[in-house]
């Protein structure tokens, strides 16, 4: 055999007796190692009460507030002023509204406001508010009543210019003044609820301070140099330089400028009568109607003025008559609402101040549409008389010229009159509807002694 053959044999022997490999097994899977040990964690805290977070956070803020008040005092006094209201603080939001609220409630014609920081002149409207340094200006047919918050009101005539000098007004304490530069003012004066109040009008270098429940006219024209304050009703103090001087009721004062302050009595205004404040009149043509005016007669007066306006202010005048008598017949009127007053004068042609103004209504009688109208019966109360009747449902009522308030939805009625003299009386009823239709009832009473 060949040696290579051999070598072959033996190979195959070899390979033919070599231990046989054992089949491959899954290894076991390592044994899990212990975890480390965690230390436990320790926690602490302390309890805060809400009272404690508000004390820290009040303490910051009111050292920054004290830090900018330092630096800003005029802006964080502002904005103080306007958290205070925003927080709808009522002391300090009141008297905010009453330091500087004075506002406008009656305009007629042109009236022209120029506020203290501008330099232009704007038309005057209800939502106009007054301040300190503010200019009010009327023109011919112009007039404006404003109000300040302690009730006090200034009337600006025509062609009159102003000048609101202050406006202080708290809860126990006002004081509110203007000044003349040319023109009328009159004014007055509520019933103040603390003593130190006061209300006052400047002309030239003269000033008249208000007492409560006063009323008075001021008047200055620079051209024909004639300056004079009139008290109608209640008193004031008039100073001048060192002057001082007492005004009661129907007395006045007057100067020329740099001369003698003059102290006189005034013509009392009169009394009105007829139309009653308030009452309707009933003609069949209004137009061609004549109206009866009628007024008290003053020892003194040599004539009277009698004024007719459709305005409350009298900026248009629709009659103006001069009588010599406590009465006159007034025809021509449209049908609507007017107002009228007199003046008296004297031999001496001072002229009185108006008399109190009193409104009518001028309505045409219904011919077609009648009203139903009915008195069912009268008490007597001392010396008040009650009225009671029914009427139609929305009808408007006037007794002896005093409007029925407390009528019912069904028409029915009871109206108390005013204090009446002992005596017969003839209460009278008058009333209208919404078609037009009027009514008039008298009703015959007596007051006992």
């Amino acid at each position: 055999m060949l040696d290579s053959e051999i070598e072959a044999i033996k190979t195959l022997i070899s390979v033919t007796t070599q231990t046989p490999t054992e089949p491959r097994r899954p290894s076991a899977p390592p044994a899990p190692e212990r975890p480390p040990k965690i230390k436990p964690i320790e926690v602490y805290w302390h309890t805060v009460t809400y009272k404690t977070v508000a004390l820290y956070l009040l303490i910051f803020f009111a050292v920054v507030i004290a830090g900018l008040y330092v630096a800003m005092p005029d802006w964080t006094a502002l904005a103080t002023k306007k958290l205070s209201n925003a927080l709808g603080n009522p002391e300090t939001e009141n008297g905010s509204t009453l330091q500087t609220e004075a506002k406008f409630v009656n305009l007629d014609g042109r009236v022209q406001v120029k506020k203290v920081n501008s330099v232009t002149w704007v038309d005057a409207d209800y939502h106009t508010t007054l301040d300190k340094g503010d200019l009010i200006q009327t023109g011919a047919d112009g007039a404006a009543r404003m109000t300040f918050a302690d009730g006090t009101e200034y009337t600006v005539k025509a062609e009159t210019l102003v000048t609101v000098e202050e406006n202080n007004v708290t809860r126990d304490h006002s004081n509110t003044a203007v000044r003349i530069n040319t023109g009328a003012v009159d004014l007055a004066t509520p019933n103040w609820s603390s003593p130190d109040s006061q209300a006052s009008v400047s002309v030239e270098d003269a000033t008249a301070f208000m007492k409560q429940n006063s009323r008075a006219s001021v008047k200055n024209d620079p051209k024909k140099d004639e300056h004079e304050i009139v008290v109608a009703t209640g008193s004031a103090e008039v100073k001048r330089g060192q002057e001082k001087i007492e005004l009661t009721q129907y007395e006045k004062v007057s100067f020329p400028t740099g001369g003698t302050t003059t102290k006189s009595n005034v013509l009392a205004p009169p009394g009105l009568i007829l139309p009653h404040n308030l009452e309707p009149v009933i003609a069949e043509n209004p137009k061609s109607a004549q109206i009866h005016f009628e007024w008290q007669p003053l020892d003194g007066a040599v004539s009277y003025t009698l004024r007719i306006s459709p305005t409350t202010m009298f900026t248009k005048l629709v009659k103006e008559v001069k009588v010599t008598g406590s009465s006159t017949e007034i025809g021509g009127l449209d049908a609507g609402d007017y107002f009228w007053n007199v003046t008296a004068t004297d031999a001496k042609k001072e002229t009185s101040e108006f008399s109190e103004t009193f409104k009518f209504s001028l309505i045409a009688q219904g011919k077609t549409q009648e009203m139903m109208l009915e008195i069912e019966s009268t008490q007597i109360h001392g010396r008040v008389a009650e009225i009671i009747g029914k009427t139609e449902p929305g009808a408007a009522l006037l007794v002896n010229g005093q409007p029925v308030a407390n009528l019912s939805a069904d028409g029915s009625f009871r109206h108390f009159t005013e204090p009446l003299e002992p005596g017969q009386h003839t209460i009278v009823v008058i009333g209208s509807n919404r078609r037009g239709g009027t009514a008039k009832v008298p009703v015959s009473i007596v007051v006992p002694k």
